[in-house]
């Protein structure tokens, strides 16, 4: 690596680890811890595999660990339910599955009152939750909708430069892979990644046999979307 990479690395790490620090307070709901960050798995109702894709969290972490100044809480992963008294324990939500998303009215209340109050969710499509994932979420915010994120997007370039917008991990219906973004008042409070599939490639490179540029490319998508969420 020359010296002007390196440099821009170190730039980008030491310009990220103020901005943590600046977005600690408003970035967490009001009860999260403010000393380490977790993402937590949400187990949701309906029947669909929200346990897929197990390693992606863990491999996630330990690269947020490994290429950031972010403290990484625990490299295990971490479950929730939305009705857990823990759930405001965490700035950043994640959910995945391959079939039916189905929440209560108690649920979608509450996940509307988490992302009102700082929380973030990520949901990604790892093929066959689209339909249902979309449905439940026009129950939490009626009044709004996914919009797709242009390349220019600040998630695309916060950590890593990602040109081309999000990564195509495994083809689907052989449609572009997409970042889909709800916003409320303003504030950026799920990104819904689909026909890209990023947690096949936060995988063991055992699971899926993808090539390291895919697997890599994976994983700078990831750390920008946790980038993101920590310094807005």
């Amino acid at each position: 690596m020359g010296n002007g990479m390196k440099y821009q690395h170190l730039y980008k790490g030491l310009l990220f680890f103020s901005l943590v620090f600046f977005a600690a307070v408003q970035a967490v709901p009001a009860e999260a811890s403010k000393e380490d960050f977790q993402i937590a798995r949400l187990k949701y109702g309906g029947g669909g595999d929200w346990y897929s894709n197990p390693s992606s969290l863990p491999n996630l972490m330990e690269g947020i660990k490994e290429r950031t100044p972010i403290v990484a809480a625990s490299l295990a992963e971490v479950r929730v339910e939305l009705l857990d008294e823990s759930l405001f324990s965490y700035p950043m939500l994640y959910m995945n599955g391959h079939g039916e998303v189905r929440l209560s009215q108690a649920e979608v209340d509450r996940l509307r009152e988490y992302l009102e109050r700082g929380g973030f969710l990520w949901a990604d499509d790892n093929y066959g939750m689209d339909r249902s994932f979309r449905r439940e979420l026009a129950k939490v915010f009626p009044e709004t909708e996914l919009v797709p994120l242009p390349f220019k997007h600040r998630l695309f370039n916060c950590y890593y430069d990602l040109p081309k917008g999000t990564p195509k991990i495994h083809e689907h219906d052989n449609k572009p892979p997409q970042s889909l973004g709800l916003y409320h008042k303003g504030r950026l409070v799920v990104v819904y990644t689909y026909e890209a599939d990023i947690g096949d490639g936060l995988e063991d490179t055992a699971v899926h046999k993808d090539p390291e540029a895919v697997r890599e490319a994976a994983m700078q998508y990831a750390i920008n979307l946790v980038t993101y969420v920590m310094t807005h």
